[in-house]
């Protein structure tokens, strides 16, 4: 992809010609560290610009016009917050988000020490955690019954019907903003998701879902001449639903159900929905993968991890669990 200098800021065009002369960076390299930035600077924004609220699309979110004082702002737990996004809401792994943090100390380090235009470096203590497997978190049946009993908004219906698609199909925050009317296939119990690189998959519907979408359904047809947008999912505005948005809607049921300030997000739905197909579904990793999107197995095996539970309960079901010494024939003598 080349660099769009247009939609760049004057620093972050000073940065790049920086790095490309004097650094003898690749010309793939540079390229990298510009998207890493330009995403930082987007994510920035996103979260601090209030014009940027009702933008759907981080990537639609203009930068152009960005000034430098405003990367004063930016401290190590904006850094840290940029990187639980990257990680949780665009799925990037340990390598990627090595590279993000390469690229965000050079510049960062370039606007400090060798411009001079910034009052600090953000990314001096910046460390990150050495990349581990770890179990994904993810809601109990018992949290996630929970959780859709306590939604009480006044767009109930949408709101409920989002909660539900989370829980049900794992789609992602981006899979589920985009979806349109005609994506929705309720003769077959289907929808279309159109998921990472624009690859299209069909995601079916089960009565959860049928129920939720169908009185959502009611409520959207009401309005209909209120509408001029395809999008299923809308705003009070009518138009699409931003991911901001829905990502505060996650977050105002989690909180009524009393599951806020545990770790979960908007993302952790997605485990969620996995961890419970493959716990009560019996449904195997290759399965997963296909319900999930995901573009090998590899991926997919961290939602077959095994619950304490499944272990004992596996532990127990051993026809040698209740065999004890006194079924022996021969008992040994104690030694003094």
């Amino acid at each position: 992809m080349e660099i769009d200098r247009s939609e760049c800021p004057d620093f972050l065009l000073d940065y790049i010609l920086h790095i490309s002369i004097t650094k003898g960076l690749s010309k793939r390299t540079v390229q990298e560290y510009y998207l890493d930035i330009r995403l930082f600077l987007k994510y920035f924004c996103m979260m601090n610009d209030p014009g940027c609220s009702d933008i759907d699309d981080i990537k639609k979110i203009p930068i152009k016009n960005m000034s430098i004082s405003m990367l004063n702002q930016v401290n190590l737990q904006t850094l840290y917050e940029f990187f639980y996004y990257v990680k949780e809401e665009r799925e990037n792994q340990s390598l990627s988000r090595s590279r993000k943090t390469s690229a965000l100390k050079s510049f960062f380090g370039f606007l400090y020490n060798n411009k001079g235009v910034i009052d600090h470096d953000p990314t001096e203590k910046l460390e990150l955690p050495a990349a581990k497997k770890s179990i994904p978190k993810y809601l109990t049946l018992e949290q996630s019954q929970k959780l859709l009993n306590s939604i009480d908004t006044a767009y109930f219906e949408r709101d409920y019907c989002i909660i539900t698609l989370f829980l049900n199909c794992g789609i992602r925050l981006s899979e589920l903003v985009g979806l349109n009317i005609n994506d929705l296939l309720l003769d077959e119990y289907q929808m279309r998701v159109l998921g990472k690189g624009n690859k299209e998959r069909m995601v079916f519907l089960n009565n959860a879902c049928m129920n939720a979408i169908q009185q959502y359904m009611i409520i959207r047809n009401a309005m209909k001449s209120e509408i001029t947008d395809n999008a299923l999912f809308l705003s009070k505005r009518h138009t699409r639903i931003s991911k901001r948005r829905v990502q505060q809607i996650v977050e105002n049921a989690l909180s009524a159900a009393g599951l806020s300030g545990l770790g979960y997000s908007t993302h952790k739905l997605r485990h969620t929905a996995a961890t419970l197909m493959y716990q009560y579904g019996d449904v195997d990793a290759l399965t997963l993968k296909e319900v999930l999107g995901h573009a090998s197995t590899s991926t997919t095996e961290i939602y077959t991890h095994l619950t304490n539970e499944n272990i004992r309960s596996a532990t127990e079901s051993s026809p040698l669990a209740n065999f004890d010494l006194s079924h022996t024939k021969h008992i040994p003598e104690k030694k003094e």
